[in-house]
């Protein structure tokens, strides 16, 4: 396996298969995600229009087994910036650490301490002072969540984040099962850079 940053026509050239991963990792618990590559060409699109955006592909081989991406939060979803208006943050200092999708046989081998240490050591290098991420809220009794699920909180606090008290994103898409899509809440986490 070999993990590696992209950018400009790299990172370009890795969107059809981002967009794979992000329907297939994100149709799991806790996402419940409905994706369509229709809505992932218009997201990603968006996303690698920031000439400061980075993808960190993992490689098995010569397949992308997972991927996180990342760019400035001011060059990002209006949904996601409007979190933070009644915050101190100035938007142009943070970073986004948006999504990691990885395939369930790659977890556990340290790819998501190295998605971070990419994304982090990319803000750094643009002068941002602060990283975000953020991660959906789900109900603990949730008729979907899966008998035995731990969530990711413990190793976002190793990594240094924390979540912001009141800096909640409301986000829509269709879960799996549904027929209409529904606004989301996610919780942003911070960690000074």
């Amino acid at each position: 396996m070999r993990v590696t940053a992209l950018t400009g026509a790299a990172l370009q050239s890795a969107l059809p298969d981002v967009a794979r991963l992000r329907i297939e990792v994100f149709r799991a618990w806790p996402y419940l995600y409905d994706g369509d590559l229709a809505y992932e060409e218009r997201y990603l699109t968006q996303f690698a229009a920031s000439n400061r955006a980075i993808i960190v592909g993992a490689y098995d081989g010569d397949t992308l087994i997972g991927a996180s991406t990342g760019a400035p939060l001011s060059d990002h979803a209006e949904d996601f910036a409007a979190a933070f208006q009644a915050t101190d943050f100035t938007l142009s200092e943070v970073f986004y650490c948006a999504e990691s999708v990885l395939l369930p046989a790659y977890r556990g081998q340290g790819l998501g301490h190295a998605f971070f240490d990419h994304r982090e050591a990319h803000a750094r290098s643009h002068g941002f002072a602060h990283a975000v991420f953020c991660g959906v809220v789900r109900p603990a009794d949730h008729p979907a969540r899966p008998t035995g699920y731990r969530p990711l909180d413990p190793f976002w606090r190793a990594r240094g984040y924390a979540p912001l008290p009141g800096v909640i994103a409301q986000f829509h898409w269709k879960d799996v099962g549904q027929t209409a899509e529904t606004a989301k809440p996610l919780q942003f986490w911070h960690r000074a850079l």
